[in-house]
């Protein structure tokens, strides 16, 4: 039976990371990626998750080419103490927009820190992580490199995105980890084989983001080549029209609950463990409510049961990047 829960209680993050409230608010999105943004709504946002109790703010210094941490800049003045910063570093970006790969080397993570700083106008950094594993330098030299910069009180936690079970262990063996950042939704479940036994055995949570598959399970469609998810193999072409005709099942079991789509589809990651916290990526403050609203539903296991027997993992098409890009998951290998 569908149950919903009002103001659920904050989680410590890892063993030894920070208390947040189960549910992170993902700022990617208030950066121009899905098309255009409206920075006075990122704001408005911002302040509402911080009023209902979202603490946990995730970035990246590459979001927007700085643009994500100027944002949340203005959005934090005078509130610092009220949100713990996550932020991402590695991704290099070329003056058109473009990527040019992944430098997690210590000398650069520094400068990148540098900046980061100065951009988010503060003088620490809850979270540190890097974004993908970079092939040319060992994670036992990124990690390090975080242990100084905690160490020098410029970080106070580290954490990694998107690398396996085998890297996992090696950056932990360095320096503790509070959480893996990682792709996890009902249709993209990787992670439960081998990625999710690694962090419960080091005492590290899991921070989800693409809960809603970036709207394809909400029935979120690109409006032009713009956006980002245009390009993606799940939304393109004959994929994109199979995979939005297997989700329609989860639209009408959550309608038969009086619920929507996507609360359904976050409610199914909450269900799955106290240690997986969403990283909802609301760019407005009607889609912060309806993403707060999922965390409120609890599902009992037969409907989590009937939830994947509804829409299964392998039934979708296409991966969930380019293939060049899903070349560079170490968390694929």
């Amino acid at each position: 039976m569908t149950e919903t829960k009002q103001n659920p209680a904050r989680v410590k993050l890892g063993k030894r990371g920070p208390e947040v409230f189960p549910m992170a608010l993902g700022c990617m999105g208030m950066s121009p990626i899905y098309g255009q943004t409206d920075d006075a709504e990122s704001i408005a946002t911002i302040h509402a998750a911080l009023e209902r109790g979202v603490n946990l703010l995730d970035t990246g210094d590459f979001y927007g080419m700085g643009h994500n941490e100027l944002l949340l800049s203005r959005a934090l003045a005078g509130k610092r103490d009220q949100a713990i910063l996550s932020v991402k570093f590695g991704g290099l970006r070329l003056p058109g927009g473009g990527w040019s790969g992944i430098d997690t080397r210590p000398i650069a993570l520094k400068n990148f820190l540098a900046y980061s700083l100065t951009r988010l106008g503060t003088d620490y950094i809850d979270i540190y992580r890097p974004a993908r594993l970079d092939p040319a330098v060992p994670i036992e030299d990124t990690l390090g490199a975080i242990a100084e910069l905690v160490k020098a009180g410029y970080v106070r936690y580290a954490a990694l995105s998107e690398v396996g079970a085998d890297t996992i262990r090696r950056a932990a063996a360095v320096l503790p980890i509070t959480d893996l950042q990682i792709e996890y939704s009902l249709i993209s479940r990787s992670p439960e084989a081998k990625i999710f036994p690694a962090l419960a055995e080091l005492g590290a949570s899991v921070t989800a983001y693409g809960v809603l598959s970036r709207g394809l399970l909400s029935g979120s469609v690109p409006k032009d080549a713009s956006d980002y998810r245009a390009h993606l193999p799940r939304f393109e072409g004959a994929s994109g029209e199979h995979n939005r005709k297997l989700v329609k099942a989860l639209g009408d079991f959550a309608q038969a609950r009086g619920i929507t789509t996507s609360q359904l589809a976050i409610a199914w990651v909450v269900a799955k463990g106290h240690d997986i916290v969403p990283v909802m990526g609301a760019r407005t403050r009607k889609q912060l409510d309806e993403a707060l609203a999922g965390m409120a539903v609890r599902l009992s296991a037969e409907d989590v049961s009937r939830i994947e027997a509804l829409v299964a993992a392998s039934g979708v098409q296409g991966d969930r990047y380019q293939a060049a890009q899903m070349q560079h998951l170490d968390s694929e290998r």
